[in-house]
């Protein structure tokens, strides 16, 4: 099997875990499983392992989703940046230096800011003077 292939069905698969794992059934389901080992602690004693059995699931669920809402979430994050880098390409008068601004680094997005928080500012300022200017 291919890498491709192979990375598309996990990106299938985590696509699918994390639209089922959202929704109330698998909420009701998960509960459901809470309440049962609740109620089975005096059958068992509340021992150690009857503890332990809990404590592992969750551990071990918890770990595996981490995993697949960050696939999820990573590529979702992508597909709007492509979007929004779109709607900026495309916008007359739109400054195409801002399309890839989650490539920079700390320093020039903070440069970045602050040009942006200046023009608004100066925005404010000119409302307030009653004087607005175009905004480009």
């Amino acid at each position: 099997m291919s890498a491709p292939t192979t990375r598309w069905r996990f990106t299938s698969f985590a696509g699918a875990a994390a639209r089922l794992s959202g929704r109330p059934v698998t909420f009701l389901l998960a509960l459901g499983v809470v309440l049962a080992w609740a109620l089975s602690g005096p059958l068992f004693g509340f021992s150690d392992t009857w503890q332990l059995v809990i404590n592992t699931g969750t551990t071990i669920i918890t770990f595996l989703m981490v995993f697949l809402i960050q696939n999820t979430q990573n590529r979702d994050t992508e597909a709007m940046q492509i979007k929004l880098d779109e709607l900026i390409r495309s916008a007359k008068g739109a400054q195409n230096t801002l399309l890839d601004l989650e490539r920079l680094d700390e320093a020039d997005l903070d440069r970045m800011r602050n040009r942006y928080e200046e023009l608004a500012r100066q925005a404010r300022k000119e409302i307030r003077d009653g004087t607005p200017k175009d905004s480009k």
